[in-house]
């Protein structure tokens, strides 16, 4: 299948390194446009793909066509480009145009699907969120979702659960970023120096993630396995617990999903 990425930002970056370095995508059939040509052609050498010079020409040579530009760019990208994806497919990873949004505005020839990616997807780590909703044909559906399983987990999800997926995977690195910092900042305070207080929290998060994710254990068994009575550990859970810790989280999500737009 030929793809053509309109955007060539850091999240487009990610995605089209892995699944070039996946071998779903070939570098001869993988096509991006973006407004910066200089750095575009950078890129390309980089990463392995052709480089085009409007995004008119990117549409034309594709079967499907990914959208990763800012989401306020999309009207005017689909204003450029609209006679040109007729009949093709547009999978879109810009953040907040849903199937709904789309559906209002593309040509009804367009095939299209909404998928919202996270940061970790540049080390092939990343959470793939699929809109149920959708108009791909079965065989591109397919194709979709291996490509994107190339770079990280992929799960469907029903449009009304889009919004609050998106809020935990999607903000939820720069979460976990903040409290790799905070430990980093305690690690340093006690004499461990800086570039190796943030490796050790990063392995241990890392590790604590895999661990769940492999043993399938709810996180408050994992959390009582080392807790030992009267133990250290089951200190810091309580000055966790007193200063809270867990409503800070659910907080957290709590003001991206109100937030104002």
């Amino acid at each position: 299948m030929k793809i053509s990425f309109i955007g060539m930002g850091n999240m487009a970056q990610a995605l089209c390194s892995g699944f070039l370095k996946s071998g779903m995508l070939s570098p001869e059939e993988t096509y991006a446009y973006a407004p910066n040509q200089e750095k575009l052609g950078k890129n390309a050498q980089r990463i392995g793909f052709i480089p085009v010079s409007s995004p008119e020409e990117a549409v034309r040579r594709a079967d499907t066509v990914i959208m990763a530009c800012k989401p306020y760019q999309i009207m005017d990208v689909l204003d450029k480009i609209g006679e040109a994806l007729k009949g093709k497919a547009l999978v879109s990873v810009c953040a907040g145009w849903d199937f709904e949004r789309y559906a209002a505005v593309l040509d009804p020839s367009v095939r299209f699907q909404f998928v919202m990616p996270n940061t970790p997807a540049m080390v092939r780590e990343g959470v793939l969120l699929f809109e149920e909703k959708n108009t791909l044909t079965a065989e591109e559906r397919e194709f979709m979702l291996q490509l994107f399983g190339a770079v990280g987990m992929v799960c469907v999800l029903p449009s009304r659960l889009m919004g609050i997926g998106g809020a935990v995977t999607g903000c939820g690195p720069a979460f976990v970023d903040l409290m790799m910092e905070a430990y980093g900042d305690a690690a340093v305070k006690y004499g461990i120096p800086r570039a190796l207080a943030y490796q050790l929290t990063a392995q241990m998060i890392l590790g604590s993630a895999k661990l769940q994710l492999e043993t399938g254990l709810h996180p408050g068994v994992l959390k009582d396995q080392v807790c030992s009575p009267a133990g250290t550990t089951i200190q810091g859970c309580a000055s966790l617990e007193k200063n809270g810790f867990r409503n800070a989280c659910i907080e957290s999500v709590d003001a991206v999903m109100n937030k104002k737009i």
